[in-house]
């Protein structure tokens, strides 16, 4: 992979990346099929052992036919920190990403994934999985698995991430 060109933005720790996908409200991953791009944005829960990315989505549709055809994917996750007005310039963190995407059909594996999005998303994680992972919710859901096979970050300079 080309390296970061402005190497005082370059951000060097896995643990920082991470940190930013974890914060991140959602990650947008992009795709190819016939030479034609697709982009879509996904709400998720990061396994930082696994170094994988989890997603739910429906069982059919495009990002789906794609998925299936290629299922290399790169991904993005900002945390925006806003525009600095009078500057033009623009405070942000972000991490790029290179993964495949696998379809899990193990159950376990499924519930697993759902206890990361749901703790990574809600503010009351064990009444949402209560209320929502249940055994039809199991075999209904389409979940996908995004495992990371290259991470590299950057930062406007007066960003500083806390872990």
């Amino acid at each position: 992979m080309r390296e970061i060109r402005r190497k005082e933005k370059s951000i060097e720790s896995e643990d920082e990346m991470f940190a930013i996908i974890e914060r991140a409200k959602y990650v947008t991953i992009a795709m190819c099929m016939d030479n034609e791009p697709y982009l879509v944005t996904l709400s998720h829960g990061l396994d930082r052992n696994k170094r994988c990315i989890y997603f739910h989505c429906a069982q059919e549709g495009k990002k789906i036919d794609i998925l299936r055809a290629n299922n290399i994917v790169w991904g993005q996750a900002i945390d925006d920190k806003g525009y600095i007005d009078g500057s033009c310039d623009h405070l942000y963190v972000s991490t790029q990403f290179k993964g495949t995407v696998t379809f899990i059909e193990k159950i376990e594996e499924k519930e697993q994934a759902l206890r990361i999005m749901i703790h990574q998303l809600e503010t009351d994680p064990e009444k949402v999985i209560a209320a929502q992972i249940t055994p039809k919710s199991l075999e209904r859901v389409n979940i996908g698995r995004i495992d990371i096979q290259y991470l590299s970050g950057k930062r406007s300079k007066e960003v500083i991430i806390s872990l």
